[in-house]
């Protein structure tokens, strides 16, 4: 994060290098030894989705979260086919698709979309073996899951209803009055 804070563009640039340089191994003293690779090839992305810009992104959610919202005015996630193959090639990898991780880091760049957690990414990476972890499968339902519904939109209320907490109940006359 720091490095784009402080502008150290030349690091990034590092980062972007598919052979290891300092940077690379800067970001892998943070690991724990079995995971050291998967450290310096986040470190990796994390340079590709920062190329340029002037402030981070921390990110937010998971792969599949982030990739739902791959797509343009026409559709995004699930009703982008190209994001749908994109993420179907991620998740279908028995080892980590690095090159499909890296396509879906520069997707998400050049639809301006935030991208995942870095550090849920990470973790999410030293796990991608663990199969009771199924992060692959994780990350499908993230991506399939429907946005969230606003209150407005709710069954029985209106938007004006939703802003006084108020809900329409229907009336049934009393049959004894």
């Amino acid at each position: 994060m720091s490095l784009v804070h402080n502008r150290e563009y030349g690091k990034l640039a590092e980062l972007r290098r598919t052979r290891p340089t300092d940077s690379h191994i800067r970001a892998g003293w943070y690991a724990p030894e079995e995971h050291r690779e998967i450290y310096e090839k986040v470190a990796f992305l994390f340079g590709v989705y920062h190329q340029g810009r002037p402030v981070p992104s921390r990110g937010k959610g998971s792969l599949g979260a982030a990739a739902r919202m791959i797509g343009d005015s026409r559709g995004r996630g699930p009703a982008d086919p190209g994001a749908q193959r994109l993420l179907s090639r991620v998740v279908a990898s028995r080892r980590i698709p690095w090159r499909h991780l890296q396509h879906t880091v520069t997707r998400l760049r050049s639809c301006e979309q935030p991208p995942p957690s870095w550090a849920q990414l990470t973790e999410d990476l030293t796990r991608w073996h663990d199969r009771k972890a199924r992060i692959a499968y994780e990350w499908t339902v993230d991506f399939h899951q429907p946005p969230a519904r606003s209150r407005a939109g709710a069954p029985g209320r209106s938007a004006a209803d939703s802003r006084t907490g108020t809900t329409k109940q229907p009336t049934r006359k009393d049959a004894s009055t």
